[in-house]
């Protein structure tokens, strides 16, 4: 190994030094890039870096980060999943584990209009678990199902993390888009067959919600409650998604029409204030401006790294596997066992782009590729020590809900997410049959 190699692994080792010392993740990949890189090269190596950070905050595309990131907060703020919650949780609460199912579908129906992990994941913890334990429901269970639920966000479209992956795979956000729509559905659909089975087998577990609770509500107002509160994000989802699937709107086009949609709704339900609006915007800066920093703060990191000679050292390393079959495999262990340490932009932004020019070189298909990294990246919410699911329901559960129940209660869909993920390994036509329908 030459010096410079030396110095790339060495730049890896001191980003996750700094990283276990406490030092925020931008800071440390921006220190540690540029430490190696002026170690290695001087100054020279740099030259290049205006023209990249340029390029990060003028890209027409990531326009949609701000834009769908402010659809979500503000349908977040308006309480809109707290409507539709109690609406879906009233249709299925007859069935055992119906409570837990109605959780999956408002985690769907979040995760594709907000798209903001941390926010599901706290409405869902707030609304849901003190009412499933009053109910008889086992701690581990549902705590195991908010966690689940609240990640669905990441795979199921508008996500930030496809919009992260279009950039760095080169492919279009609308066949990404396309691609993940199916995937994210078979996995929702697997946690809830999940729980449909568990209620059947151990209904103690999951129970139904008693028969004289259910009878509060008529068949009439049920209807009316889900034309008022499901219906119209549902509208939104369609909209957005259609018009990006459909190729009708560029990503930040639909983005915009989505704030917009976010915003009339808050109107139409009366919960428009100047307290929420201004909640709003700061939560959408808020996560912008982090998104943003960590994504400038990688660039001296990976222009670094490929300069010392990483990329061609990682081609050696995929050179020793046994073909594109062995190649895939070693990745997704690799993000897998990443994802218990670090964030997924990180591991988008640094880990990927090391590998991308070997399946480049393997002619794999990139959207079939970016779909199986995302649903990876999903898991690295659920993964111990560092799942940021697991601490954002924490810090909301009841005092009774210990963290050995959520640990425990995650394990089951971290096997069902270990399911999903072989299936469309397995089978690639789940993620690549609906773009070719569709003419991506």
């Amino acid at each position: 190994m030459t010096l410079n190699e030396w110095l790339a692994l060495g730049m890896i080792g001191a980003f996750l030094a700094m990283m276990l010392t406490g030092i925020p993740v931008a800071i440390a990949l921006a220190v540690s890039g540029f430490g190696a890189g002026l170690i290695g090269f001087g100054p020279m190596l740099f030259h290049l870096l205006p023209a990249r950070l340029y390029g990060v905050v003028t890209n027409y595309t990531m326009m949609a980060i701000p834009l769908f990131v402010f659809m979500g907060v503000m349908l977040e703020k308006s309480r809109v999943a707290d409507d539709m919650l109690d609406t879906i949780g009233r249709a299925m609460g007859g069935l055992n584990g119906g409570m837990g199912i109605a959780i999956v579908l408002v985690g769907v129906l979040m995760g594709a209009s907000t798209g903001i992990v941390g926010a599901t994941v706290v409405t869902l913890g707030m609304l849901t678990l003190p009412a499933l334990l009053r109910r008889g429901y086992s701690p581990s269970i549902a705590c195991g199902t908010i966690c689940a639920s609240g990640t669905l966000g990441q795979i199921i479209p508008p996500s930030l993390v496809l919009i992260l992956l279009a950039d760095i795979t080169g492919e279009s956000v609308g066949r990404l888009f396309a691609a993940a729509f199916i995937p994210g559905l078979v996995i929702g659909l697997i946690y809830m067959l999940y729980l449909l089975i568990l209620g059947a087998k151990r209904p103690d577990l999951t129970p139904a919600i008693p028969a004289s609770e259910r009878a509060r509500y008529s068949g009439l107002e049920l209807s009316r409650d889900f034309s008022k509160s499901v219906v119209p994000p549902l509208l939104l989802i369609i909209a957005v998604l259609g018009s990006i699937i459909g190729g009708v709107a560029a990503p930040t086009e639909a983005a915009s029409m989505g704030a917009l949609g976010s915003l009339v709704i808050a109107v139409v339900t009366r919960r428009l204030d100047w307290s929420m609006l201004k909640a709003t915007l700061h939560g959408t800066l808020t996560i912008t401006a982090m998104v943003y920093f960590i994504l400038l703060c990688a660039q001296p990191f990976s222009l670094a790294f490929r300069g010392l000679g990483g990329e061609a050292m990682v081609h050696d390393i995929f050179d020793m596997l046994p073909g594109e079959l062995g190649s895939l495999l070693f990745l997704m262990v690799l993000l897998f066992v990443l994802g218990f340490f670090l964030e997924w932009i990180e591991i988008s932004y640094i880990a990927l782009p090391m590998f991308l020019p070997v399946f480049i070189g393997y002619d794999t298909d990139m959207a079939w590729l970016a779909i199986l990294v995302a649903m990876n990246l999903q898991m690295s919410f659920l993964t111990p020590p560092f799942g940021w699911a697991l601490f954002f329901l924490k810090g909301v559960a009841p005092p009774e809900v210990k963290t050995r129940h959520i640990y425990v209660g995650i394990l089951p869909f971290l096997v069902l997410q270990m399911v999903a993920i072989a299936l469309v390994f397995i089978f690639p036509s789940i993620a690549t049959w609906l773009p070719h329908a569709i003419g991506w």
